[in-house]
């Protein structure tokens, strides 16, 4: 208890106090002093850090906010024939927005892939759609039943190629395909076309 009792008065005589004639009293004294000073220094230090904790997640948000998305790319109809607004072939042309970010190689083969699929099955449609238009009048419409059937089929296995392809190669490469509507270049009517959207990146740097 000695060796703490004169530390503690070392410590008053550095710091530039002094006693002739300590005591216990004044040892009690002094050391109240000395835990209320080092508390408040200490909430100061948490107040401090909140605040500046503070400040970092509002520039985080600001700056998140402050980004903005960019653009998707539209990868248009082709091909020489188009039903129900879906063409049958895809421009193979790797954009000039997704270089650096994407290989042209896994853009043409995703590509080529859907090429493939509408390959298939558009050929069938057209000879459907032709039947189904030769017989319209005896059939009061519902001729046309299957070529529209045959066309939400196709619709159907692209988009599910699509996700195959997105879940494999491009939401680790931060991107999103799509098929949707989209209004024509020449005109106000509808077509189907491909879209590449980029996903927002998430700042792993950023408190949960």
């Amino acid at each position: 208890m000695s060796k703490h009792f004169f530390k503690v008065v070392n410590l008053i005589s550095v710091l530039g106090g002094w006693n002739n004639n300590p005591s216990v009293t004044g040892f009690q004294s002094i050391f109240r002093k000395l835990v209320t000073w080092f508390m408040e220094d200490f909430q100061q230090i948490d107040a401090i850090y909140s605040a500046s904790e503070i400040n970092e997640i509002d520039q985080l948000s600001t700056h998140t906010l402050e980004v903005s998305p960019q653009e998707p790319v539209i990868i248009r109809g082709s091909g020489s024939t188009t039903l129900f607004g879906l063409s049958n072939r895809f421009d193979e042309e790797f954009p000039q927005a997704l270089y650096a970010k994407l290989a042209p190689e896994e853009f043409k083969s995703t590509v080529q892939q859907i090429n493939g699929v509408l390959k298939k099955s558009l050929p069938i449609n057209i000879k459907l759609l032709i039947c189904g238009c030769l017989c319209c009048c005896c059939t009061l419409g519902c001729s046309l039943m299957p070529a529209l059937c045959l066309n939400n089929r196709t619709k159907l296995s692209v988009d599910k190629l699509i996700d195959h392809e997105n879940n494999r190669l491009y939401h680790k490469l931060g991107m999103h395909w799509r098929l949707c509507k989209r209004k024509c270049a020449s005109s106000n009517m509808l077509e189907y076309v491909l879209v590449i959207e980029f996903l927002p990146l998430v700042p792993i740097h950023r408190p949960d």
